[in-house]
């Protein structure tokens, strides 16, 4: 997909943070400050992109398995369906600590939502006493809320794909411990050496992640229909 800087610049990808809020490690993103906000180098963008959506699409060729974070209110929607739309995972309410370190442990927790979905739908759960059964669907919900993007997950995955950086810090920790590869979108507070492949853009804005993201996808998509 060729991007235009006129199709970026409409979805505000150059919209950087307050200038008192940068992170000095982005200057090299930067394309000048105006009225106390930087503003991203469109450019950088735009080269950024061609080698991320690259990657993704070799990367799906090769059967590789994309797990999607963001956590922050107005990215978990688009986590969740761009995940859908790109048959990948996503975790788009809380990190939980180890989720990838500790992945031995997540998958006991997987298996007991499994165990519950099951139990609820074979009627199960409508057989035990009000107040366990009441228990059970609680535990149920906990559990579909923080893993319910990933229960599909049979292992780890190849690539993980990060919005908002500082807020998934723990996210960013536990795929540079493992050596998983991460791409992020870095907006101007962010910091671009704890990323392996990043798009220096506007990160708060749901116009520029809907954009972002769905370009995402789509490389994904064609990745997995390219047969090796």
């Amino acid at each position: 997909m060729a991007v235009t800087i006129d199709e970026m610049v409409e979805m505000g990808l150059h919209f950087g943070h307050q200038a008192r809020k940068w992170n000095p490690k982005m200057a090299p993103y930067i394309y000048t400050k105006r009225n106390g906000v930087h503003i991203i180098d469109l450019i950088q963008t735009c080269v950024h992109i061609k080698q991320v959506v690259s990657f993704l699409t070799e990367s799906a060729s090769q059967d590789k398995t994309f797990l999607f974070v963001g956590t922050k209110k107005q990215a978990a929607g688009l986590i969740a369906k761009t995940a859908s739309d790109s048959n990948s995972f996503y975790v788009n309410q809380r990190w939980l600590g180890g989720m990838l370190t500790n992945w031995n442990t997540m998958k006991l927790s997987i298996a007991k939502l499994k165990e519950l979905e099951a139990r609820e739908r074979d009627g199960g759960l409508d057989r035990l006493p009000k107040k366990e059964a009441a228990l059970c669907k609680k535990q149920k919900e906990r559990l579909e809320k923080y893993l319910g993007g990933v229960k599909d997950m049979m292992r780890l995955p190849d690539v993980v794909v990060i919005v908002g950086q500082p807020e998934e810090m723990n996210a960013v920790r536990e795929c540079r411990k493992l050596g998983i590869r991460s791409i992020t979108i870095l907006d101007t507070n962010c910091d671009p050496t704890v990323a392996d492949l990043f798009v220096p853009a506007n990160d708060d804005s749901v116009t520029s992640l809907r954009f972002l993201l769905q370009i995402f996808s789509d490389a994904i998509v064609k990745g997995q229909h390219i047969t090796g």
